[in-house]
């Protein structure tokens, strides 16, 4: 692949730094983590998947520029994603002689990102975190905002803190190793972010192709730049603009957690969250039905799922559903799109609501 490398400053209130997307940057990762983090210790966390495909490029890399990496490597998955587990990388860290003037490297997909992030917010209560994404859903989505966090038994991110990046690296690249499935969930982030902030970007993706790298890093320019946005407007997600990033999230999470983190990648629960949020929009928010359509074929061009299979617990999503963080004193705050372009959140949806969309997948 050949293309400039893009730049986006991301900056708020309290924080700011530099997103750069570009081919190669993983063989640049020790220049620019220099330039931006004049540190000498860190840990790199990675999991079982991803560490065998670039952890020896980046723990090069760091090195011939005057690092001194630690690698350290969890299993694969949402399984991961734990409190356990976070005191465990912490343990490693410690006996590596790892201290406060030390930073920290998640490299891998959006369990790496959280969990990583998470580590770095809590380890002496707090080191600079460097985002190396390597999904094209963790690019375009929770490698920007600062959210980290771990799951409980009961529920997905009940355990976290806001600590954003000091850096964020998206190769270009590394996106050829993934394989379709993973590489089409991130389309359903894409598209979300295209419903509730951006028509113009809903109509290119209807006949958006993945060919060239300049095509591919403008489009995740973009929807780094919406989410940014956003965050910026309500950086730690309590005025409610924030939250219409969560269109989708609270079925798609509910269903996540009824799989067991194991019938459906995030993305594709979220494809259908955001079809049940379409069925409670239409219903509660006048969306019209041929724009409802509109969204429904587009996840489908992207080979997302839009029917959940005849078996599936379904109940299990209900259960799933109380542990939300988006439940406030007992009420629903629920995201629903008037049209595409536009989202807002709402407690005017009943449990019923969502019972009534769910049957219908």
């Amino acid at each position: 692949m050949e293309s400039a490398i893009a730049l986006t400053e991301i900056s708020g209130p309290v924080y700011r730094y530099p997103t750069l997307i570009g081919a190669n940057l993983l063989g640049l990762l020790g220049q620019y983590t220099r330039e931006y983090l004049p540190r000498e210790r860190c840990a790199i966390v990675s999991d079982t998947n991803v560490a065998p495909l670039f952890a020896d490029l980046v723990i090069r890399n760091l090195t011939s520029a005057g690092f001194e990496p630690t690698l350290i490597t969890i299993p694969a998955g949402e399984k991961s994603k734990t409190l356990e587990r976070a005191g465990a990388i912490c343990d490693q860290m410690i006996a590596a002689g790892l201290d406060r003037q030390s930073f920290l490297v998640g490299l891998g997909g959006g369990v790496i990102g959280d969990i990583s992030g998470f580590v770095a917010a809590i380890y002496h209560r707090g080191i600079p975190h460097v985002q190396i994404p390597t999904t094209l859903l963790a690019m375009v989505d929770s490698s920007i905002g600062g959210k980290t966090g771990v799951d409980t038994r009961d529920g997905k991110n009940l355990i976290g803190v806001f600590h954003h990046p000091s850096l964020v690296i998206d190769d270009l690249d590394v996106l050829k190793t993934l394989p379709r499935r993973e590489f089409n969930q991130g389309f359903a982030e894409i598209i979300k972010h295209a419903i509730i902030a951006d028509t113009r970007m809903f109509r290119i993706l209807q006949s958006w192709k993945a060919g060239a790298a300049p095509a591919l890093q403008r489009l995740i320019k973009r929807n780094i730049k919406i989410k940014s946005k956003i965050v910026a407007k309500d950086e730690r997600d309590q005025t409610g603009e924030r939250a219409v990033l969560n269109f989708g999230h609270t079925v798609g999470h509910a269903i996540e957690r009824a799989g067991n983190y194991r019938k459906f990648l995030h993305g594709e629960a979220v494809s259908l969250g955001i079809v049940a949020a379409c069925a409670i929009s239409m219903k509660k928010a006048g969306l019209p039905a041929d724009q409802r359509n509109a969204i429904v074929s587009l996840l489908q061009r992207y080979e997302l799922p839009t029917r959940l299979p005849p078996t599936f617990p379904r109940e299990k999503i209900f259960d799933a559903l109380k542990f939300d963080k988006k439940f406030e004193d007992g009420k629903i705050r629920f995201v629903v799109t008037p049209r595409i372009g536009l989202a807002r959140v709402t407690s005017a949806v009943t449990l019923d609501d969502i019972r009534e969309a769910v049957s219908q997948l």
